[in-house]
């Protein structure tokens, strides 16, 4: 075995989906780019559970991708917001969003003003620099 073989066996593609993997966690982590911040809103327009979603967030917080603030004079007046390490996700977002919109075989789905018009969107709020 090679050294190279041996470091991948502590692959970063693997170690960096072991991150994100879980059902809902890039969903959640695309509606905090598009500026969702409070739990009711990730909930919206998702078929999530309370207990789910409180768990992917205690997860994402844990691993350092958001960080969770209480208003100190409601308690229930919590918001969640990307840290740098979560904003650093922004080019893989971008990317899996343009794969769906060039890819031949979903092409079907958008017309070519509806692709440029989600390109800009997502650039937009995914900070992206082309």
């Amino acid at each position: 075995m090679t050294k190279i073989e041996s470091a991948i066996k502590n692959c970063p593609v693997e170690l960096s989906l072991n991150l994100i993997n879980k059902k809902w966690t890039i969903l959640l982590i695309r509606d905090m780019f598009f500026g969702k911040t409070r739990f009711k809103e990730f909930k919206k327009n998702k078929d999530i559970t309370n207990k789910i979603l409180s768990k992917r967030l205690k997860e994402m917080e844990d691993a350092g991708i958001i960080t969770r603030t209480e208003n100190p004079n409601n308690a229930n007046d919590v918001k969640y917001h990307l840290t740098q390490k979560g904003k650093s996700l922004n080019n893989i977002i971008y990317d899996l969003a343009m794969f769906t919109v060039n890819t031949d075989e979903y092409n079907t789905y958008y017309t070519d003003d509806e692709k440029k018009d989600i390109k800009e969107l997502f650039k937009k709020k995914l900070d992206i620099d082309e």
